[in-house]
């Protein structure tokens, strides 16, 4: 089907303000002068979004909005979805609620086959993105690294859409046919997702891509007497069509004429594949992959579906071996706007995709699996993801190597936060009785009811730093890695309602934790060198002082290393920047007021998540599922409502809880 070609239309009553007039207009100059690759640095609080809103409707083209996580995912999902409510914004993540990879162990002989869940919400959001893309010019995809991982040929998918009008002549078992080609199953007794029912001259279709509405076509012998939208469980009729679009019930549907010849070329490689494992004594290894490849083709040529079909992509695509994979990118065709969001972790994410699945495979093939073809069931690698790059922005407040290289450090800044807010200031103290320092500063921020961070280097460190501040009876608590998500999340809230006036911590960049009350940072091994201590996480752990008025940050070193002189330089470059711009228009900062999350409901689940811990394990099951149920709908209530810290809190217990 031809595309509909309509504009982006930017709703709001704001205007551009602070750096974001200067940002749009460099970014929209930069594509103008040909400019493929460029990066808007924009400290946090900046207004990044809109920014980039402005920037969507004058170059007016599809855009692909890449992140690295589903929960941001869903709130840049929102967010645009409010600026441009006349036009199409998708949400593209992972459909898994739970996925554990099939994979094989050699050093403990242990085969693990794959474990899934599948999001039915996530699935519906999926297929309304290859829709919308499929159909109009003006769509805007919210997605993660899900978007180079193999789907269907963007080209056999548009073929696949179907068109019925009102008096139409079409042959009632023709309908039925076309709808069970395109993925749907006829369900007399329960009309669920992706399949439709037939009584009489009545046909109703549930779409795979919504829950909220059914489609009802009445026949007249061969011919469509009416086309309605109902509301399915009250039967109540939303609206009468003249023209009903159906579209594919799932985001990968394979015409089932085709299938011989697909299991035949699966049984030629398989045929090569035993008689090499054999050559090279592995009788074993070629038994169990004949024994599995041959269920397979069996499942495949009776329902046309089978356990693990994604291994046999390269087939069902009729790709050669070697050859790129269909992802999400292509169904936005040639000329498309990318906007990589926070691309210091966006990129390294992208980079590592295809090594990770690749090495997984390359085990499963080797030791009588999977067939080699399984290869090809991949993500992009990153060179092919570089050759989908056309038209292309950055964001991050420190970018990555790589985008900086791209533009030769050549920045779009955006610096000003329209709130006035001030980057902390940083001063560098030495290490000698710096646990008596500390304990001076938090006496401070104790007396104005502030908050304190302190980051240590390891774990063991943070629970001695802990125990030494309990010792001197300041209210301490730690989190790292191996506290459960529960834990973690209920010190956070109870660090915000004052139960705690200090938390020690590794790494507290995670979202979710931009905290008002902190007024103070306190770094300590500043001047090691890593990971955690490099110039962008410094730069990113400075930050968690920056919604506080009075914010600051203490380096506890001994020598001030590359790392720490770069932050603090960048740090003072972009203070100096707000302070003039505050005094220019006589803004006064103010501390960021923030709802503080009713914790009741925490620790209810709390409570529950203990429960479960005394329960027999027959029953452990259904109530964790149960529990689990009720989380994913707290989860998506808060996204709804725009609270992101406490989704991101449920979405982790779930992960959690699933993974047990």
């Amino acid at each position: 089907m031809a595309k509909e070609i309509h504009k982006f239309d930017l709703v709001t009553d704001m205007t551009p303000s602070g750096d974001q007039p200067a940002a749009i207009e460099k970014l929209l100059n930069g594509f103008e002068n040909g400019e493929r690759f460029q990066v808007l640095m924009g400290a946090t609080g900046t207004g990044k979004t809109f920014t980039m809103a402005n920037v969507i409707q004058n170059v007016n083209k599809p855009t692909l909005v890449l992140t690295h996580n589903k929960t941001l995912a869903m709130q840049l999902y929102i967010e645009l979805k409010e600026l441009f409510p006349n036009n199409r914004v998708e949400y593209y993540v992972s459909n898994f609620d739970f996925y554990q990879p099939e994979a094989y162990i050699p050093a403990r002989d242990l085969y693990i086959d794959k474990d899934s869940k599948i999001n039915q919400d996530l699935e519906m959001m999926r297929l309304s993105s290859l829709n919308a893309l499929t159909l109009r010019s003006d769509t805007i995809v919210v997605a993660s690294v899900a978007a180079i991982f193999a789907t269907q040929d963007p080209n056999e998918y548009s073929k696949i859409f179907f068109e019925l009008k009102l008096g139409q002549k079409i042959k009632k078992n023709e309908l039925l046919t076309f709808l069970i080609k395109t993925g749907y199953n006829r369900n007399d007794v329960e009309l669920s997702m992706g399949t439709f029912t037939v009584k009489g001259d009545i046909i109703k279709i549930a779409p795979g891509y919504s829950d909220k509405f059914v489609y009802r076509v009445s026949m007249f012998g061969d011919e469509v007497e009416s086309l309605e939208r109902i509301e399915p469980i009250e039967n109540r009729v939303i609206d009468r069509m003249r023209t009903l679009t159906i579209y594919p019930a799932a985001a990968y549907v394979t015409d089932y004429n085709k299938m011989k010849v697909v299991v035949d070329n699966i049984e030629q490689e398989l045929v090569a594949r035993v008689k090499e494992l054999k050559a090279e004594g592995k009788m074993l290894e070629a038994e169990r992959l004949d024994k599995r490849t041959r269920y397979d083709m069996e499942t495949l040529s009776e329902f046309g579906v089978c356990s693990g079909i994604e291994n046999y992509s390269m087939y069902l695509d009729f790709r050669q071996p070697g050859t790129t994979p269909f992802t999400l990118l292509d169904y936005f065709g040639d000329d498309f706007l990318m906007l990589i969001d926070e691309s210091h972790m966006m990129i390294p994410q992208l980079h590592g995709m295809y090594n990770t699945s690749q090495s997984r495979k390359e085990t499963l093939v080797n030791y009588g699996f999977r067939l080699p073809s399984a290869l090809e069931n991949r993500p992009l690698n990153f060179s092919e993801f570089e050759s989908k790059m056309k038209n292309v922005i950055f964001t991050s407040a420190t970018p990555g190597d790589y985008e900086s290289e791209l533009v030769d450090r050549k920045f779009v800044e955006q610096i000003i936060r329209p709130t006035g807010l001030l980057d902390p200031v940083i001063e560098i103290r030495s290490t000698e009785n710096q646990m008596l320092d500390i304990i001076s500063e938090i006496n401070k921020r104790v007396e104005k009811n502030q908050r304190v961070l302190i980051t240590t280097l390891t774990i063991n460190m943070s629970e001695s730093v802990t125990s030494y501040l309990q010792e001197k009876n300041i209210k301490t608590a730690y989190v790292h890695s191996e506290l459960k998500t529960i834990e973690r999340n209920q010190v956070i809230a109870d660090l915000r309602r004052g139960v705690y006036d200090v938390v020690v911590g590794v790494n507290l960049l995670r979202e979710g934790l931009d905290i008002p009350e902190v007024s103070l940072v306190c770094i300590l091994d500043a001047d090691k060198q890593g990971f955690l201590r490099n110039t962008r996480s410094l730069i990113q752990t400075i930050g968690r002082a920056a919604r506080n008025s009075e914010g600051k940050v203490i380096f506890y070193a001994d020598t001030t290393s590359r790392s720490m002189q770069e932050a603090i330089d960048e740090t003072s470059r972009r203070r100096k920047i707000q302070e003039e711009y505050n005094e220019k228009n006589n803004i006064i900062p103010q501390t960021i007021i923030k709802k503080i999350t009713d914790i009741t409901i925490n620790s209810q689940i709390r409570d529950r998540v203990n429960e479960l811990e005394k329960l027999k394990s027959t029953k452990k099951k259904t109530e964790r599922e149960k529990l689990i149920a009720d989380l994913r709908k707290q989860m998506m209530a808060s996204a709804k409502e725009m609270d992101f810290e406490n989704a991101a809190r449920l979405r982790d217990l779930i992960i959690e809880l699933e993974g047990e």
